[in-house]
């Protein structure tokens, strides 16, 4: 997903189990037998808002700016919320709120007390497709870990996203550093939830992101849910975002059923899906608010983890004639809509 250093593509979703991966076109075997996978506290909890309708297990999980409040960050009800995002501070294995602010920032620890004094729990998202990931400045698995922790614990968070894109997607050293460090920290903190979240296709995810996975399990790392970001497909993908959502989430299914020997009910429960609402970054790429409660729809039927969206900061309408001053690559959805009306779909 987008960083918030610079406008730039990207974004995607989480699994719960000891992981295997495998490159398309492979047999599927693990060297492990993958546990089922387990809901995430968002998922599962009871003591928090349940961010949907009915009896259906799928929460409502956005992304939101660990720094900045938004408007629209309790719409929908969220029963938890993934801060976006910690990165390197420079080249160093510092890591900091956006590559700027300190994990201890005042700032960012009201923020995150606003956002659960109503019961929800908030997520801590490494990564995006902006800045350094820790894993590419650090020099070693143990001081990779700490520096997670670090984060974690400033926010008081048992639950780390890694958002891996990009280039650092396809860096093995830096793919391989990262499984080592959270199999550390999963040691140090049994509790302690991880979810990857990965760009996809239509076709499912493809090798690299299958790497991680099969890195992940050879390190015994427990993953809780593998979030798929839907969006950003490319020019030749100009039809319905929601269909192609669906489309993405059911290739994927069947790569995770076969890579970890699951049901189709715990490769579905050990899956996330997050969308780029309205105006994505491909030309002819948006999501409407029709496509957002059809995947909501489809996710609660198939009893999906969480769902989210890039991002609660995003979910109001653009104002025209505010000369420039509203972008729907970073503050506005680009579409015609009330304020936290994506937030209010998602959630069912």
């Amino acid at each position: 997903m987008r960083g918030f250093l610079r406008p730039t593509a990207g974004l995607t979703l989480l699994f719960a189990m000891a992981v295997t991966g495998c490159s398309s076109g492979s047999d599927g075997t693990s060297d492990a037998a993958p546990s089922p996978p387990k809901k995430t506290p968002s998922a599962s909890s009871t003591s928090g808002a349940s961010g949907s309708s009915g009896t259906s297990g799928t929460s409502y999980a956005p992304y939101v700016s660990a720094t900045e409040a938004s408007d629209t960050d309790d719409s929908g009800a969220p029963s938890t919320y993934n801060l976006a995002f910690v990165i390197a501070g420079g080249s160093t294995c510092t890591p900091k709120w956006n590559g700027t602010a300190a994990i201890g920032s005042s700032t960012v620890k009201t923020r995150i007390s606003a956002l659960t004094e109503g019961g929800a729990t908030v997520r801590v998202s490494f990564g995006g497709a902006s800045g350094k990931e820790l894993a590419t400045t650090c020099s070693s698995a143990s001081g990779l870990a700490a520096a997670y922790g670090a984060a974690l614990d400033a926010a008081g968070s048992t639950q780390a996203d890694f958002d891996i894109e990009g280039s650092t997607l396809t860096d093995s050293d830096s793919v391989a550093l990262r499984s080592e460090a959270i199999a550390l920290l999963q040691k140090e903190r049994p509790d302690l939830e991880v979810s990857f979240t990965l760009p996809v296709m239509p076709s499912g995810l493809d090798s690299d992101s299958l790497a991680l996975l099969e890195s992940a399990n050879k390190y015994d790392v427990q993953v809780s849910t593998v979030n798929i970001m839907t969006m950003n497909y490319g020019e030749s993908y100009d039809g319905d975002m929601g269909d192609y959502a669906v489309t993405s989430a059911k290739a994927t299914q069947k790569q995770l059923k076969n890579v970890f020997g699951l049901s189709d009910a715990d490769a579905w429960g050990g899956m996330a899906l997050t969308s780029m609402i309205g105006v994505n970054d491909v030309d002819g790429e948006t999501l409407t608010l029709a496509d957002a409660k059809d995947v909501r729809a489809f996710a609660e039927e198939k009893d999906i983890a969480w769902v989210s969206i890039w991002s609660t900061f995003r979910d109001v309408q653009c104002v025209s004639g505010s000369s420039g001053s509203d972008d729907a690559a970073t503050n506005c959805s680009g579409v015609d809509q009330s304020s936290g009306a994506f937030g209010k779909a998602f959630a069912g």
